[in-house]
């Protein structure tokens, strides 16, 4: 009897029993199909195990065999069919572009790093970006693999994180990066690469690295960990003894002592030493044991990105004038908030290139500057930016530098006193910085006649200071134009744009040229301008850069009459002067790159603070 065969009337016993012996064989056979499906489902994962577990037997097998294959093709590569001495050429030419190759080269197998550790030229060239916090092992394993004979090329990049920075701070909060001065080379960040220390914990601090991102490294083993070679560092200063130091600040008061050494141990090998840090670091006074002949240096550098405040240091630019410096091949000084000594051995060496710029609490007497000069008359770059000047103990005499070709000078109001001593009839670029008291357009003007018209295509005046000392700027007039005919680039800052306008614009007389022709580039920095300013302006432009005039046009003669001046292609000026922005378009129309920043007090309430044209 089913389900449906039940009567609708209510059940009588009979029918009950039926009901009864129904429900027991329905459950009977429900529980048997579930006996069934579990079996049936038990037997389709073990078919799956099975499955799988041989799955993955063939794909280690597979993996053994794609191991194989690789490896029986690496075997055959041709490279692995190159002698030594081939491949030892191809490492050198990767050398000459790249001096951190090594530490890639080494790390691509076993042979690779045998025969790169066999060659002590691919370890000479250093170049690091690192920080106090990291340990300075790296050094010493790099002029390990250098060997004893080979000269080294040290360039060293410290970043020295402030007290704040030194700090945990949240993650998301970055620190600004900080402007190095422009004594720093153009092409010293771009033409290398630099290998990075991965320290053992992570700072804020800043980096200074070319384009292409450095190579990093892990960080290296403890300071004790050394194995031969070199010997080992001296005892590092006693720390304080307070709990709360930790081993960032510890490694970090470290650094100087243990770099130095290692570096000071080799200067018998330096062939160039370039050493800049962002500030003033814990064991900076290390520098001092910067001291010994150094028969193959040709260039020397200790530049910190702002002043430190020192004593006298016995190191090599501070050394006694009697002693003996071992110095025969050095060209090239550059030392910037840092000590020296003007009578310095290592100042009197035939130098053909020559930075210095004092610390505000340096004192040196305009005749020692000049004295600094005479000692090297074969310079070709001279810069000497000296904050505290005193006047001269011995009178100034009549200096020639006659292949001198870029002269910097700022600093003190009478280093114009300079400019007055000097014969420079190679000049091509002049850079003035002075806080002078007044102006120096005679002093400028009797230079160039001085030194018989030299061709100076580079102009630079108080274009990197803040501003005049006094009102009216450093020119009076722009008369001595008339004897830079070779101009092609002019920096000016704080003086009024009224009289430069009218000078570089069309000449008042007929048949005279429009003043240094060559010019192209000009850039004005807080230069005030009256209510005619923007006027001259677009008539200086218009003279110059004439409507639909040819880009290719070029001046017939460099000293005036009747030739037509080539085209301005880059004009700034930075808060001179609100031009408003159909100025600024017509000039995008006739200058191709024209930047332009309002003054903050003049700036215009709907105004872009930028207008890049």
């Amino acid at each position: 009897m089913t389900f449906q065969q039940f009567p609708c009337d209510p059940p009588t016993p009979s029918s009950l029993a039926n009901a009864r012996r129904l429900l027991d064989e329905s459950n009977t056979s429900l529980a048997d199909l579930d006996r069934k499906i579990e079996a049936a489902e038990a037997q389709l994962a073990q078919i799956v195990a099975d499955s799988r577990c041989t799955i993955k037997q063939l794909q280690r097998e597979r993996a053994t065999l794609e191991e194989k294959i690789s490896r029986t093709l690496a075997y055959m590569s041709p490279i692995r069919r190159l002698p030594a001495e081939l491949l030892r050429q191809i490492f050198t030419m990767n050398f000459d572009e790249y001096p951190c190759c090594a530490w890639i080269l080494s790390s691509v197998c076993s042979q690779w790093r045998r025969l790169a550790l066999s060659m002590p030229k691919l370890w000479s060239k250093i170049r690091l970006v690192t920080t106090p916090n990291a340990s300075a092992d790296t050094i010493r394993l790099w002029l390990e693999r250098s060997g004893s004979r080979i000269p080294l090329d040290v360039e060293i990049f410290l970043h020295v994180p402030d007290a704040a920075a030194s700090t945990p701070v949240p993650r998301s909060r970055t620190r600004s990066p900080s402007q190095w001065p422009t004594f720093l080379p153009n092409n010293a960040l771009t033409t290398t690469h630099y290998v990075q220390i991965q320290a053992s914990q992570p700072t804020t601090s800043i980096q200074i690295v070319p384009s292409t991102p450095p190579i990093i490294l892990p960080h290296s083993p403890p300071h004790h960990d050394w194995s031969g070679g070199l010997s080992p560092p001296p005892p590092p200063p006693p720390l304080p003894s307070a709990s709360s130091v930790s081993s960032q600040s510890r490694a970090s008061s470290h650094w100087g002592h243990i770099a130095i050494y290692y570096l000071v141990e080799q200067i018998h090998r330096w062939e160039r030493f370039v050493f800049r840090f962002d500030r003033q670091f814990p064991s900076w006074q290390a520098l001092k044991s910067v001291s010994g002949p150094a028969p193959l240096l040709r260039e020397f550098e200790v530049s910190c990105a702002e002043p430190m405040y020192h004593s006298e240091w016995p190191w090599l630019p501070s050394a006694n004038p009697n002693a003996e410096v071992v110095l025969p091949k050095l060209e090239t000084v550059t030392l910037q908030y840092t000590p020296f000594k003007w009578s310095s051995p290592m100042l009197k060496t035939n130098l053909r290139s020559l930075n210095l710029r004092t610390v505000p609490t340096t004192s040196i007497p305009v005749d020692r500057v000049l004295h600094i000069i005479s000692n090297n008359k074969l310079l070709e770059d001279l810069s000497l930016h000296v904050t505290t000047v005193l006047n001269p103990v011995l009178p100034l005499s009549q200096t020639t530098l006659p292949d001198l070709k870029t002269l910097n000078l700022g600093g003190h109001y009478l280093m114009a006193s300079l400019i007055d001593s000097l014969v420079t009839p190679s000049l091509c670029s002049l850079t003035l910085n002075i806080d002078a008291r007044d102006p120096i357009d005679d002093s400028i003007s009797n230079l160039v006649a001085r030194s018989s018209h030299p061709a100076i295509h580079s102009l630079s005046i108080a274009y990197g200071s803040n501003g005049p000392p006094f009102y009216g700027g450093l020119i009076a007039s722009w008369g001595f134009l008339n004897d830079l005919n070779h101009l092609r680039m002019l920096q000016v800052g704080g003086t009024p744009l009224d009289p430069l306008f009218a000078m570089l614009g069309a000449p008042e007389e007929e048949g005279l040229g429009v003043m240094c022709p060559f010019l192209e580039h000009l850039g004005l920095r807080g230069c005030p301008a009256h209510s005619d300013g923007v006027t001259k302006l677009v008539q200086m432009v218009d003279a110059r850069n004439p409507d639909n005039a040819s880009p290719s046009t070029s001046s017939t003669s460099a000293f005036g009459g009747s030739a037509t001046p080539v085209k301005m292609r880059r004009l700034e000026m930075y808060e001179c002067t609100v031009l408003g922005q159909d100025v600024l378009a017509w000039l995008k129309s006739r200058i191709d790159d024209v930047e332009c920043v309002d003054p903050p007090f003049e700036r215009a309430p709907h105004s872009p603070t930028y207008a890049y044209l």
